[in-house]
């Protein structure tokens, strides 16, 4: 089966991390054995080989870069210059797996369709190149709206205006305040070039301001369900309805700690838990018995 995979930080892990995803995850995390820079080193589950062997022959294949005003704890670029530095170097990791052979952009419906159609001729996937639509998780690195011009012209298809905490053109996760001027402004721009709005992250009051603004396709690349598991970060069964009206995509997470009650950071753990897809199913369920 076919299965597309809406939310990958694929040039950030390659490059933050220093994995080379060209190789099978077993070697990355054998090379990484003993190494203490960063949490849960040893534990990668995705690369490009392993893709192809899951059938995954599409992803949508983010830039992300956060802009933290000298107010804000959380980690990030101190200038919307140096985020948009930081999403370009992404986007030429992107580039070099294309000129490789290991992936292919798509950009419209035409490329779309000669994509399926490569991946579906004949049985072996393992050397076929995983197609990806570009996304932005979090618009503080769009400079201004010249620079979504440019983003767009790269190929630049998805746009989550938020990510965690609060940025310059909307609040996100753990944070709460109306869409801005700015963010306004930006939405009507993704609008006009046909960028897709993801309302991954937004937070509530920012998601309704968004959602009234912009007419054009809707998706949630990665979200649960707010019922099932009490956070923010998680959609209400009204947005949810919203989503559903508006005929967006919605793509569920496999966060552990979203899709677990009284998940402690740090502490729990998935098998503790007993988290499996299982629980993701849970949650995709929910959402549609309110699609009907």
């Amino acid at each position: 089966m076919f299965t597309i995979d809406a939310h990958l930080d694929l040039s950030m892990n390659a490059l933050e991390w220093n994995r080379d995803l060209t190789r099978p995850v077993a070697e990355i995390n054998a090379r990484e054995k003993g190494m203490i820079d960063k949490p849960d080193r040893g534990n990668a589950t995705v690369s490009l080989p392993e893709l192809r062997k899951g059938n995954v022959g599409l992803v949508v294949a983010t830039q992300i870069a956060r802009f933290v005003a000298p107010e804000n704890p959380l980690p990030g670029w101190h200038s919307p210059e140096q985020a948009w530095a930081q999403t370009q170097g992404q986007l030429a990791w992107y580039r070099a797996m294309v000129e490789k052979g290991e992936m292919t952009q798509i950009r419209d419906w035409t490329e779309l369709e000669a994509h399926l159609a490569h991946w579906n001729q004949g049985e072996d996937k393992s050397q076929k190149s995983v197609g990806f639509i570009l996304s932005l998780e979090g618009a503080d690195s769009i400079v201004n709206l010249d620079y979504l011009e440019k983003a767009y012209e790269s190929g630049l298809r998805a746009l989550g205006p938020a990510h965690y905490g609060p940025g310059r053109y909307a609040f996100g996760t753990d944070s709460s305040a109306p869409l801005s001027q700015l963010g306004k402004e930006l939405v009507k721009k993704m609008d006009e070039l046909g960028i897709i709005l993801d309302a991954t992250h937004l937070c509530d009051l920012a998601f309704w301001d968004a959602l009234e603004i912009y007419q054009g396709p809707v998706w949630a690349s990665h979200n649960n369900c707010r019922a099932l598991v009490d956070h923010n970060r998680q959609f209400s069964d009204e947005m949810i309805k919203a989503l559903v009206d508006r005929g967006a995509v919605i793509g569920g997470a496999f966060d552990a700690w979203m899709l677990s009650p009284g998940w402690v950071r740090g502490k729990s753990t998935p098998k503790e838990r007993n988290v499996t897809i299982s629980t993701v199913l849970d949650h995709l369920d929910h959402i549609c018995q309110i699609a009907g």
